[in-house]
């Protein structure tokens, strides 16, 4: 296996990283992308977060991640306790979206089947793009009143109207333009996905680290998925980080993989 070298500050130029993550070309529906860092021995978290697992070159590549999305896509519990805010951007970055046809800042969606999310997070005053709160239909009514403006809230019921559908809540972002999706978790998200073998992408993050102890593992779920995956580059920094992209093996959906 061929490694390529992160620079010494951790990233590499801005347009090769946009190259290596590019979404596919002519993209009709949504394509799921996950971006997660887990340490060697599998732990998700150090502390409580996933955020004190990373390192310049995983930054970088995180930046470069959002920047290429149309949308980032987040649990409410992670949303919450990684103290999200809006996506922000340099002139840079905007100038960049701007020339593939996209918004210059992409919206934080969340999922969240009981709608409850207080109304001063981070998330609903520290951004320049309206949330959208993707709940069920049991919740949405009162999401709605308690949020008011700060929020677009939007039913994602499928046929069991107290829980999100994942394909219903795909299909809302779709009919937005919002087809190159970021999902950064958490574990228990990333699982519902997998489980609905909706997860087109992983990009994971391997920290130089053995933490032991209780963290849980980037996917969770009741029960085991097998879902086969092809490497498609490996990235390494001078601080041992690797940076692995995989696209699962089938293509979805009718779209091409990059």
């Amino acid at each position: 296996m061929h490694f390529t070298l992160l620079g010494r500050d951790g990233d590499l130029a801005a347009t090769d990283l946009a190259q290596r993550y590019g979404y596919p070309d002519g993209l009709q529906s949504c394509w799921v992308r996950a971006n997660m860092i887990a340490s060697v021995d599998g732990g998700a978290t150090s502390d409580g977060k996933s955020g004190d697992l990373g390192s310049d070159g995983d930054r970088a590549v995180f930046a470069a991640l959002r920047e290429l999305a149309d949308v980032v896509v987040v649990g409410a519990s992670t949303a919450q306790v990684e103290n999200y805010s809006g996506v922000q951007f340099g002139a840079a970055e905007r100038l960049a979206r701007q020339r593939r046809g996209q918004a210059e800042v992409p919206p934080i969606a969340v999922l969240t089947r009981s709608g409850q999310i207080d109304r001063d997070a981070k998330l609903f005053h520290r951004t320049e793009v309206t949330p959208l709160i993707l709940t069920s239909s049991a919740a949405a009514d009162d999401t709605r009143q308690r949020l008011g403006a700060l929020a677009e809230v939007l039913d994602a019921s499928g046929e069991q109207p107290d829980s999100v559908d994942l394909r219903t809540a795909l299909d809302l972002l779709a009919e937005r333009g919002l087809v190159r999706v970021l999902n950064e978790g958490g574990p228990g998200i990333l699982g519902l996905f997998t489980e609905a073998d909706l997860l087109d992408e992983l990009c994971v993050t391997v920290a130089p680290l053995v933490l032991g102890g209780k963290p849980g593992r980037i996917v969770t779920g009741p029960g085991e998925v097998r879902s086969g995956l092809q490497l498609r580059h490996a990235l390494t920094d001078e601080k041992g980080y690797l940076y692995l992209r995989y696209v699962r093996e089938r293509t979805p959906r009718g779209d091409e993989a990059p």
